[in-house]
């Protein structure tokens, strides 16, 4: 008899203190205790690519959080094999999908996002709502691995049965990670998840593709903003339909109203993100729950306001065409790259190009007549 392998609980060095042996694993997978159980038929197979979509799709709905972790990690995948079987699974999951309220959270680093969504998602699920956070950061493009970050801290909001947290994909360009985020999104409202927060980590056109994505999009500050608005450019706060100054607590209460004043003044004059909307500013306490409730109350008359005058859903709708946009891109970069010659090519004319012995315009025109030949 050979004695059973014992599970290997290590944390790894992230892992923040006394967070527990399944910490880590919530963490990535979304997975709740309720939901340890595994259905080992339900599954990618990494072997031969097998994909059982009746399954996926009816642990979806059914809201079992392992199997819609297993879905999202099909969806994320950039293996061709898998980019059929995930398409299916997306059109089987949309009519399920579509019913929740997709949030935008960014700001300058040190703001306190994730603190800040921890606690507004914990209060969110006390109001009876489920919570799904996502997060955007395109500099883990560069490492070709998913940088956590503080989602590794969310550790009362990942405890909780109403919550999901996932990383975003790990590979790729923005807008390839845009259209996998855009497809998680639909399977999370497709688990029952009402509420959807995607936080962007990192700065620059990362705030672009999540206003892209996303109903309300919230712009986090800091006291101390002055003449120069931390570094944040007039295209960023523009984006904004809410602005909110966090920290606002202890001796930095009285800064963080002053902030607030700032803002308002700098918002008069630039031209609203939304039609029919006043993009305000005021101030909260991630530690505190200062203002929380009145963030939410923002967001619900923001709603009311869209949906009456229909550019909620004039939103939504464009932001289709931009996902039929990005899909199309992607799909003929891969059709593109994935024949082997071309890919070659490709290669070669990047070394001939850095020794002067070919032009850009004139590769470009040979490799587009390669790839016509090959259809």
């Amino acid at each position: 008899m050979t004695d059973k392998k014992k599970p290997d609980t290590r944390l790894p060095e992230w892992a923040p203190k006394d967070a527990g042996s399944e910490f880590a694993t919530r963490v990535v997978s979304g997975e709740t205790k309720q939901h340890k159980a595994i259905n080992e038929n339900t599954h990618v197979s990494r072997s031969h690519g097998a994909v059982d979509i009746d399954k996926l799709f009816n642990g979806v709905v059914e809201g079992n959080i392992t199997v819609l972790s297993k879905a999202i990690t099909l969806i994320e995948s950039n293996s061709h094999k898998h980019f059929e079987p995930a398409q299916e699974l997306i059109k089987r999951l949309l009519p399920h999908a579509g019913k929740s309220i997709r949030i935008g959270i960014t700001g300058v680093p040190g703001a306190g996002k994730s603190t800040f969504i921890e606690t507004f998602g914990t209060w969110l699920i006390a109001q009876g709502h489920k919570v799904a956070v996502l997060a955007i950061d395109p500099s883990s493009t560069i490492s070709k691995g998913s940088i956590l970050g503080d989602k590794t801290r969310m550790e009362k909001l990942s405890r909780s049965q109403s919550s999901f947290i996932r990383p975003s994909p790990s590979s790729g360009v923005l807008g390839g990670v845009a259209r996998k985020t855009r497809e998680t999104i639909i399977a999370c409202e497709a688990a029952g998840f009402d509420i959807i927060l995607i936080e962007t980590v990192g700065v620059g056109q990362s705030e672009v593709t999540v206003r892209s994505i996303v109903d309300f999009f919230m712009l986090m500050q800091i006291t101390g903003a002055g003449d120069d608005l931390q570094g944040i450019k007039k295209g960023i706060m523009e984006l904004a339909d809410l602005v909110v100054v966090n920290k606002a607590d202890g001796t930095n209460e009285l800064k963080a109203d002053t902030t607030k004043n700032e803002l308002i003044q700098v918002l008069h004059y630039l031209q609203p993100a939304t039609t029919g909307w006043n993009t305000p500013a005021m101030t909260c306490s991630a530690l505190t729950g200062l203002n929380i409730p009145e963030i939410w109350e923002q967001i619900s008359t923001f709603l009311s306001i869209t949906r009456g005058n229909g550019v909620f859903e004039q939103r939504r709708s464009g932001q289709n065409l931009e996902w039929l946009d990005s899909m199309l891109t992607e799909a003929l970069t891969q059709l593109f790259f994935h024949d082997k010659g071309i890919a070659d090519s490709y290669n070669n004319s990047k070394k001939l190009i850095l020794a002067g012995k070919l032009t850009p315009a004139i590769a470009a025109i040979k490799l587009i007549d390669m790839f016509k030949s090959t259809l």
